[in-house]
């Protein structure tokens, strides 16, 4: 989703913003693919009759940390997409008023 600056230009702060947005995002949601194993393998490894007090607990927590991950690459990806619009909206004013700056030079000229 991230934008490619043109060959004359750098990226632009936001276009590098999006570039490390999409990294973060893409890291969180790995991480939580992770989680979801772990835990998984955890629950299933553990007997139940030990998943009691403490070591139950540690297990609910890792579901409520599961799921803040994944809401958290939820709303990355969320901002992602704002970034990307305003990309673009800048890249459209950008070129809307180089436009205009040449026609006001061609009307002075």
């Amino acid at each position: 989703m991230s934008q490619q600056p043109t060959s004359s230009s750098k990226p632009t702060p936001l276009a590098r913003a999006l570039d490390q947005n999409e990294t973060a995002k893409d890291t969180v949601e790995q991480s939580a693919a992770e989680l979801v194993v772990i835990n998984a393998v955890l629950k299933q490894e553990i007997p139940g009759y030990v998943q009691v007090g403490e070591v139950a607990q540690a297990l609910q927590k890792t579901d409520a940390l599961e799921n803040k991950i994944q809401d958290t690459a939820q709303d990355l990806a969320e901002v992602n997409e704002v970034l990307a619009q305003e990309i673009d909206e800048r890249a459209d004013l950008e070129r809307e008023l180089a436009a205009t700056k040449a026609a006001l030079a061609r009307a002075k000229g």
